[in-house]
């Protein structure tokens, strides 16, 4: 074999693999085949001078590349079972708390030293929401911002190299079982290894359901989450992002009883686009240094929806809707949240005259023409709760930008291991449907690394 381990994409969930076998079996020879480029070449050419909206690059740096989709979001590592993923159900609660804490503590080790750890515990927070019918979800909650983020990747990068074999700009075709392990196809070339361990995030969604039909590996649907990135003044939410910093509320609509709930907040942040098979969507960034903080707040609601038979593909679903908007606003479209109660599109002199100054350069338009009633009207109910706790946030100048989709892949069939039906064979992170976030997928490798260290 070429390797003992090799380990597909250089996401959350590939570095800590790969952090872990070098701490705990070094002698194993580890190799790591990545899409995208490493840290240091990843560049987005949107300039917002010459460059302005997203051309389309063939792989997009900003989802790929070393440390993943997530090496450019705020670095919010949340230390919780109740959201981010379902990782528990498999290792247990108390380990993968435990796995969660640890990867928090590397993070400190290499870099991350300085940063501040939020809590829900014992907050008055949870009393008021609960009043006005809202659910505060318990978490910890580390944020390291974007740039101290780039720096904790930076240095795992500079401590794996030389003990790890890395290929970036190589994409992996296929994973076929071999007598003894698997080969891994690039193109014309194949490497062979022992064990695989599979984490491309959710931008590899679709070349994981491949492979899971080439290996006969059982799969089932998961969900999508879609709706819309809120833009507002920094002060509105201030009472709840200098106490907790990211606050996870949920509330159920009275009209259809749907799920509608916040997430990736953003404070003093920026909106940005984001490109994944192709189609761009919108999220949200903050940095620790305050010296790039704006004055606004940005963070996303979204509905989730889940489908049964006969209907099985939610991330297609989530893409035409995303395509919809793309066809209108040639990518992302903004709404002021007074036009669209009014039943209006917002224009480029609606924008401007705005008390909210947008930090992203998105297509004035009508969000009621791209996203389905019941999800608006779920995002609108949400509002108007979410004002009875931060008055203002249903104030006319607050934007929306759509359409946000969070896209998941199809759960697949693992084990307490987190290993398929073909041995040797590992999916984790968010490729593998289990995890939904970066605290979730870093403790997902930890867990692999550590059994594979077993090994003899």
């Amino acid at each position: 074999m070429d390797f003992n381990v090799i380990i597909v994409g250089a996401g959350p969930g590939g570095i800590f693999t790969a952090y872990e076998l070098t701490k705990r079996a070094p002698e194993k020879k580890v190799a790591v085949f990545e899409l995208g480029r490493e840290l240091s070449k990843r560049k987005c050419p949107i300039d917002g001078k010459k460059i302005k909206s997203c051309v389309k690059c063939p792989v997009c740096s900003i989802m790929s590349g070393f440390g993943g989709a997530g090496a450019f979001s705020d670095g919010k590592y949340n230390i919780t079972n109740q959201f981010g993923g379902t990782l528990y159900e498999y290792v247990g609660k108390n380990e993968a708390i435990e796995l969660m804490r640890y990867v928090d503590e590397i993070n400190l080790a290499y870099g991350g030293e300085g940063t501040k750890l939020y809590s829900t515990a014992n907050t008055r927070i949870k009393r008021m929401c609960l009043e006005n019918g809202l659910h505060l979800l318990d978490a910890q909650v580390r944020h390291l911002g974007t740039d101290i983020n780039y720096v904790v990747l930076e240095n795992l990068y500079n401590e794996l190299c030389g003990k790890v074999e890395f290929h970036f700009n190589t994409a992996v075709t296929a994973v076929e079982r071999i007598e003894g392990g698997y080969r891994v196809a690039c193109g014309e070339q194949s490497f062979t290894c022992e064990n695989c361990v599979i984490s491309v995030g959710r931008s590899g969604s679709k070349w994981m359901e491949s492979v899971c039909r080439s290996l006969d590996i059982p799969t089932k649907s998961n969900r999508v989450d879609i709706g819309v990135r809120v833009e507002l003044p920094a002060e509105i939410f201030a009472h709840l992002t200098d106490e907790l910093y990211e606050s996870k509320i949920v509330y159920r609509t009275e009209k259809f009883e749907d799920l509608v709930r916040t997430f990736c907040m953003n404070p003093h942040g920026v909106v940005v686009n984001e490109n994944t098979n192709g189609i761009v969507t919108v999220n949200g960034h903050s940095y620790e240094d305050p010296a790039r903080h704006t004055e606004n707040t940005n963070f996303a609601l979204l509905v989730s929806k889940h489908f049964s038979e006969p209907f099985k593909d939610s991330n297609g679903y989530g893409e035409s809707i995303a395509r919809l908007s793309n066809m209108l606003g040639g990518g992302v479209i903004v709404q002021r949240f007074g036009d669209l109660v009014r039943g209006r599109r917002s224009t480029e002199s609606r924008i401007r005259d705005s008390f909210v100054t947008p930090t992203l350069a998105a297509t004035p338009g009508d969000l009621s023409l791209v996203i389905p009633k019941r999800i608006l009207d779920g995002i609108i109910e949400m509002i108007h709760a979410l004002d009875k706790i931060a008055p203002g946030t249903a104030n006319d100048d607050t934007l929306l930008y759509g359409v946000e989709v969070k896209f998941y892949n199809m759960e697949v069939a693992i084990d307490r291991n987190l290993e398929t039906s073909s041995p040797g064979l590992y999916v984790i992170g968010d490729c593998s449907g289990v995890t939904h976030s970066l605290s979730h997928a870093s403790a997902s490798g930890v867990h692999v690394a550590r059994r594979l260290a077993e090994q003899e």
